[in-house]
C-alpha cells in the first residue's frame, strides 16, 4: 500500500510540472477500459477520462482527457494542470451549472503487475468552462472504493456500493451517500426497508420524480481458504425519495444474467444496459461469453425489453417478437416479401501487430450470397450484414441527443485479453442501425506473454500510463506460441492464402526485420508441407 501512494505520489508531481491549458487534436485515444465517457451538457463533445488497459505483462493506467466532437468526428487531448491521480473503475457525472461540471469520485489504482491495487476515495470537480480540476476536500464521504455507482439528482451525486480489495481480503459495499452540490457536503443515508445485497458494477438509473432504481451487479464471497464464489445479482430495487427501499418485479424480458455491462440513461425515460459477460466459473479456470446486445428499462412501466435493430426503413424489414437474439447480440429479422432466411455466420479475422489472429463470429439473418446481390436489388432495400460492435464488457458509454456512443472495452479470446478503442452509435429513437465512427485498429493489440524473469525496474514507465513500446522481436519466436495463422488439417496452400491475405499484408508492412519475417514464412512452410505429406 505505501508502495502504490508513492506511486501515486510520484506521478502527481509530474502532473504538477504542467502549468497550462494545452488543447491539441489527435488520433482516437489508445485502446483502454473502465474509463468514463460523459456527454457535455452544452456542447455536442464527449469527455472520455481515465481507464486502463492491460498488455499480458503490465497494467497501465491513465488520467488523460480526450475531448470527442461528435458533429466533425474528431478527437482532441485536454491537458489540464493539477488532475486526479491515474485511475480506472471511478465514476463520473455532468452536471449544468456554471456551463457544465463534470464530478469524478473514487477508482482504484493498479502496481504494474496487476497484484496489488489503491482505491480511492477523492471527489473532484471539472469545471467545463473554465478548463479546471479541483478537488473537493469534504469529510464524512465514501470510504475508498471502485465498481460503485454514482448519479446525479436532484442537485446531490447519489453514490451506492462498489468494492474495496486487499492482498488479504476484499469486502462488497451496498451503503448509499449523498453529496449536496451546493452546500458542498457528504451525508450516509439509512434508507428504511431490505436494500440491495453488497455488489459493484450494477445499474443505478435516477427517475425524474428523484428516486433511485438499482439492477444487477455482482459479488463474490470466500466460501473456504483460497476459494471464493462469485454472484451475478438479477434483482431490481427501487429507493424512494423519502429514502425507503423496496423490491421491484419488472414485466419484460430482462436481460441474461451478467457483469460488466455498461449504463446509460436514455430517451424517454428509459435506462439502458450495453453488453456484459457471462463467466462460467470452474475450479481452475474462467470461460467468458460476451455479449454485444442492448436492453431498455421502462421506468415508468417498470419493464425491461430488448434493443432490436430495425433495419433501414427502405428495406421494409419487421422484427420477429420473441427473446433477444443468442449471446452475440444478433438480431433474427424477417423480410416482409421473402420466406425466413435462416441465420448466417459470419467470421471476421482481424490480426494483430504480433502475428494472432483474432477471430470475431457474429451470426445475422438473411442470405449468405451478400456478393451476388445486383445493384438493383440493393437499391430495392435487400437485406444486407448489420453492422455492429464485436461482443464486449467494460466498455464506455454516452447518451447525447438521443444516440448512444459505445467506446472499448475488451473480450477474451483463451488466456488473451484484447482491449479494444473503436467507437460506434446508434440512434435510440431509431434503432435502425449502429454506424462505425472509430474502427478497430489491429495494429493497436499488444500481447506480451509473461515472461519467468519479470523485470521490476520498470514500474513506473508501466504504471504511468504513456504509449507503451512494442517488443515484437524479443517475443518473435517464444518457445511453443505459434505466431502465424494455422493452417487447417487438409488445407491447399492457395485456399490458406486467401484466407490469411490481410496477415501477409500486415507482415509485410510491419517494421519487423527481415530475420524475423524470414522466421514467420519458414514456419508456415513447415506447416503446410506437414499438412500436404499428410494428405498424400
Amino acid at each position: 500500500q505505501e508502495d502504490l501512494e508513492a506511486l501515486i505520489a510520484e506521478f502527481q508531481s509530474l502532473d504538477a510540472k504542467k502549468t497550462q491549458v494545452i488543447e491539441s487534436a489527435c488520433p482516437p485515444p489508445s485502446p483502454r477500459l473502465n474509463g468514463s465517457l460523459s456527454a457535455h451538457p452544452e456542447k455536442d463533445e464527449l469527455i472520455l477520462f481515465g481507464g486502463e488497459y492491460f498488455n499480458g505483462q503490465k497494467t497501465y493506467l491513465y488520467n488523460e482527457l480526450y475531448v470527442y466532437n461528435i458533429r466533425k468526428n474528431s478527437w482532441s487531448k485536454v491537458e489540464i494542470p493539477n488532475p486526479p491521480p491515474r485511475r480506472c473503475a471511478h465514476q463520473a457525472a455532468v452536471v449544468p451549472t456554471a456551463g457544465g461540471q463534470l464530478w469524478v469520485f473514487g477508482g482504484e489504482f493498479a502496481s504494474p503487475n496487476g497484484e496489488q491495487f489503491y482505491h480511492y476515495k477523492d471527489l473532484w470537480v471539472l469545471h467545463l468552462a473554465t478548463k479546471t480540476w479541483e478537488q473537493i476536500k469534504a469529510s464524512g464521504g465514501p470510504s475508498g472504493r471502485s465498481g460503485h455507482r454514482m448519479v446525479a439528482c436532484k442537485r446531490q451525486l447519489i453514490i451506492f456500493g462498489g468494492f474495496h480489495e486487499s492482498a488479504r481480503d476484499y469486502i462488497y459495499y451496498n451503503d448509499v451517500y449523498a453529496f449536496n452540490l451546493e452546500s458542498f457536503t457528504w451525508s450516509k443515508l439509512a434508507p428504511s426497508g431490505i436494500g440491495p445485497a453488497p455488489r459493484s458494477g450494477c445499474q443505478m438509473a435516477a427517475t425524474p420524480e428523484g428516486n433511485i432504481i438499482i439492477y444487477g451487479g455482482y459479488s463474490k464471497q470466500r466460501i473456504k481458504k483460497d476459494v471464493d464464489r462469485g454472484t451475478l445479482h438479477t434483482d431490481t430495487a427501487l429507493e424512494e425519495d423519502k429514502w425507503a427501499w423496496s423490491r421491484l418485479n419488472p414485466s419484460g424480458v430482462k436481460p441474461t444474467p451478467r457483469s460488466g455491462f455498461s449504463v446509460a440513461v436514455g430517451p424517454n425515460n428509459r435506462s439502458l444496459l450495453f453488453g456484459g459477460v457471462h463467466d462460467e466459473e470452474e475450479e481452475e479456470s474462467i470461460e467468458g461469453d460476451f455479449f454485444n446486445d442492448v436492453y431498455f428499462y421502462d421506468i415508468g412501466k417498470n419493464r425491461w425489453f430488448p434493443g432490436q435493430l430495425k433495419g433501414p426503413k427502405s428495406e421494409k424489414r419487421k422484427r420477429r417478437r420473441g427473446r433477444q437474439a443468442e449471446a452475440d447480440g444478433a438480431v433474427e429479422e424477417e423480410m416482409e416479401k421473402k420466406p425466413p432466411q435462416g441465420p448466417v455466420e459470419i467470421v471476421k479475422e482481424v490480426v494483430a501487430e504480433d502475428g494472432t489472429v483474432m477471430t470475431i463470429k457474429q451470426v445475422i439473418s438473411g442470405p449468405a450470397e451478400e456478393k451476388e446481390r445486383s445493384e438493383s436489388e440493393e437499391e430495392d432495400g435487400a437485406l444486407g450484414q448489420q453492422v455492429e460492435p464485436c461482443p464486449r464488457s467494460n466498455a464506455m458509454l454516452a447518451v447525447k441527443h438521443g444516440v448512444l456512443y459505445v467506446y472499448g472495452g475488451m473480450f477474451e479470446v483463451g488466456d488473451r485479453q484484447f482491449t479494444l478503442s473503436d467507437l460506434y452509435s446508434i440512434d435510440l429513437h431509431k434503432m435502425e442501425e449502429w454506424k462505425v465512427l472509430v474502427e478497430m485498429d489491429p495494429k493497436a493489440q499488444e500481447w506480451l506473454e509473461e515472461s519467468e524473469s519479470d523485470e521490476e525496474d520498470d514500474d513506473t514507465e508501466g504504471a504511468e500510463g504513456g504509449e507503451e513500446e512494442s517488443s515484437e522481436e524479443e517475443s518473435e519466436d517464444e518457445e511453443g506460441e505459434e505466431q502465424h495463422p494455422s493452417v487447417q488439417p487438409a488445407e491447399k496452400l492457395e485456399d490458406y492464402l486467401a484466407r490469411t491475405e490481410q496477415y501477409w499484408v500486415e507482415l509485410a508492412r510491419s517494421n519487423m526485420g527481415p530475420e524475423a519475417k524470414e522466421k514467420k514464412v519458414v514456419k508456415v512452410a513447415h506447416a503446410m508441407a506437414k499438412t500436404v505429406y499428410k494428405e498424400s
